[in-house]
């Protein structure tokens, strides 16, 4: 999230307190759970809350693809994908220590060594161990995390790389919203601070990830070369959360301090799962008259099995007000009303026994002819999925039986780009996606179709040796959008379009020898264009998307010794609800940071986010659902290179 807060088109931190994932927004659309790591699908079952999440610690890049990407990628989002870049084995020798401090009670230490064994083989050892506590009142993080991994040159043609990820998170976020009431508008108290919680003591994420992954890079011949990849999961996640149900005056208007009242529904997800993830990419060069070709074949496969009961207790009796979960008030809160001894965790049991299986075929060609590139992709995709539900209630099953989703899909791609001498690139493209979805049409009664969605996009791109710009401007359309009732946010339906139009413009330019400046701005335009429940929704804007960002980033170097930087960024016009019942306050945030280097080994560097500590809504899905934005952090760093 932190990476992305000055990309342009992408709209970070929709729920700035959590900590179990990154959910961010590209070009109007949420890409959560659709994360890539080394060019390959992080594991996700469709519907739950188990999803590996990669440290920043152990990532030497993050790579953001921006506009529907299918015919290389398979399903995802139309609005892009994000790809973290692992570090990996260097056989020149280099070591580092860092030790970080700082608000909120930031504990860490990492350690990054690399260096070569033998001729032939080189290791990388990547470890770090955090503590700190949540933005929300007794809320913890803790995480260690271990990336070892080998490189091994086995002959002139075959390199060999075997990697080990494993992540413990013991505490963790999840997601627990407030009310607008009392963080968007003035309650009866007037609004709660930044670091307000509508949880418990109770409430943590625990969650342990390992995963081994085994790359081949072979030169098969002149111009011909073979890639394989294969990952396995396994992965297991304790959630002991809280809903939020709404306020007491939503159910009783006239009842004294309804406003500060909170209904909550307590609940528990114990969630395992194992994947097996493989992708085999061929490719190789060749030359027709004027054309050169760079053509890539492919085949990614994927299994995933996912296991998880739900247990939920419950809110409140609205004709009597017995509680099943205590109610909170948030004008004088008391974390520690849950008794887990005594909640009602069986007044619903769900259990879901998931796989997920997925196969793709991918063909790709790069053809240039002078200054003109073509691209032009095509890729079929087999998507199924299988759910076998057991629903009951106080201990009797009610329900039980299988859900089938499947997606047979065709994604095509078609771009070019002309480079003239000067350094301007104009180009044009147009890219397909599609998404399966997990469950079925509460009317119809049929397992969901998968949403599809088409992207036509053009620009201009300039480089020379101290500028770099960009210009795109696009349209997305997206179609069998899921929609929900009000009354019942799981009866949901499939009749829902959203289209997406705007604009990003970025430029970063070397100014001197002791200062480099960027900056951009994005335009998203997104609209619901078709609402079949609630029509009345139609031409307005979806929540929790910013339609203006911008941002400055500058770095100084006054001395050889010391580097500053400072950014500031703007993000306004994100609606409450799709009903676009108000907008969102927009906010301006400014963070600063530097790194002064003691000696050739050691330096020691400070970052503040959100400099004037400014207290904001980051997103509300509607009128119940609100989180407020990162507030101020404070970190200092002591690195050791040798």
């Amino acid at each position: 999230n932190a990476a992305l807060r000055y990309e342009p088109g992408v709209t970070p931190e929709s729920r700035g307190t959590v900590t179990i994932f990154d959910e961010f927004r590209i070009r109007g659309f949420t890409t959560i759970l659709n994360g890539y790591y080394d060019g390959v699908r992080l594991p996700y079952d469709g519907a739950w809350n188990l999803y590996p999440q990669i440290d920043a610690y152990a990532t030497e890049a993050v790579e953001v693809v921006k506009g529907s990407a299918s015919s290389l990628y398979g399903f995802g989002s139309p609005g892009g994908m994000v790809n973290q870049v692992s570090k990996t084995p260097q056989a020149t020798p280099s070591h580092q220590v860092r030790l970080r401090g700082g608000s909120q009670n930031l504990m860490e230490i990492g350690l990054d060594s690399t260096g070569a064994l033998s001729d032939d083989l080189n290791y990388r050892l990547v470890a770090l161990g955090r503590q700190k506590d949540g933005q929300m009142q007794t809320t913890e993080e803790e995480r260690v995390m271990v990336n070892p991994s080998l490189e091994w040159q086995a002959t002139d043609a075959l390199n060999v790389l075997a990697s080990v990820y494993y992540q413990d998170d013991p505490k963790a976020i999840p997601s627990v919203p407030l009310p607008a009431i009392g963080t968007v508008y003035d309650a009866s108290y007037g609004k709660l601070d930044s670091d307000a919680f509508a949880g418990d003591n109770w409430v943590n994420y625990e969650r342990e990830v390992l995963m081994p992954t085994l790359t081949l890079n072979w030169d098969v011949a002149d111009n011909v070369t073979f890639k394989h990849v294969s990952r396995y999961t396994d992965a297991d996640a304790l959630q002991k959360n809280i809903y939020n149900r709404g306020l007491v005056q939503d159910y009783a208007p006239d009842y004294p301090n309804g406003d500060a009242l909170l209904v909550r529904d307590a609940y528990i997800t114990d969630e395992e799962m194992s994947n097996y993830s493989t992708d085999n990419q061929l490719a190789f060069e060749f030359a027709t008259g004027q054309l050169s070709h760079n053509v890539l074949f492919g085949v990614d496969y994927q299994n995933t099995d996912s296991k998880v009961t739900y247990q939920d207790a419950g809110s409140i009796d609205p004709a009597t007000f017995t509680e099943f979960t205590p109610i909170l008030d948030l004008s004088n809160p008391d974390y520690n009303l849950v008794d887990p001894d005594v909640l009602p965790l069986d007044t619903y049991v769900q259990n879901d026994d998931i796989t997920v299986k997925q196969i793709g075929y991918y063909l790709q060609d790069e053809v240039k002819f002078n200054d003109l590139t073509v691209v032009a992709g095509v890729r079929f995709d087999d998507f199924e999925s299988k759910n076998y539900q057991t629903k009951a209630s106080s201990g009797a099953v009610y329900e039980q039986g299988e859900v089938v989703n499947e997606a047979d899909e065709t994604s095509g791609r078609l771009a070019m780009i002309y480079t003239f001498d000067n350094g301007v690139s104009p180009f044009v493209g147009y890219s397909q996606s599609f998404q399966p979805v997990v469950g079925t049409n509460f009317i119809t009664g049929k397992p969901f179709e998968p949403t599809t969605a088409d992207q036509i996009e053009a620009g201009i791109k300039y480089k020379d040796r101290n500028t770099q710009a960009n210009f795109a401007a696009y349209q997305i359309t997206e179609e069998n959008v899921l929609v929900s009732d009000y009354d019942f946010y799981r009866n949901q339906t499939q009749t829902g379009e959203i289209q997406s139009k705007g604009f990003e413009v970025s430029a970063s330019n070397r100014v001197n020898d002791w200062m480099d400046l960027a900056a951009s701005y994005s335009y998203t335009d997104a609209e619901i264009t078709k609402e079949e429940i609630y029509p009345e929704v139609e031409g307005n804007a979806p929540p929790q998307i910013a339609k203006h960002k911008a941002t400055l980033w500058t770095n100084f170097y006054p001395t050889e010794k010391l580097k500053l930087n400072a950014g500031v960024r703007y993000i306004g016009g994100t609606e409450l609800d799709r009903r676009n019942i108000d907008t969102l306050p927009s906010v301006t945030l400014l963070d600063l940071g530097g790194e002064y280097y003691v000696n050739d080994w050691l330096s020691i560097g400070a970052s503040v986010n959100n400099v004037t500590d400014e207290t904001y809504v980051s997103s509300c899905y509607d009128i119940s659902n609100c989180w407020y934005g990162p507030e101020r952090q404070v970190a200092v760093s002591m690195t050791a290179d040798f």
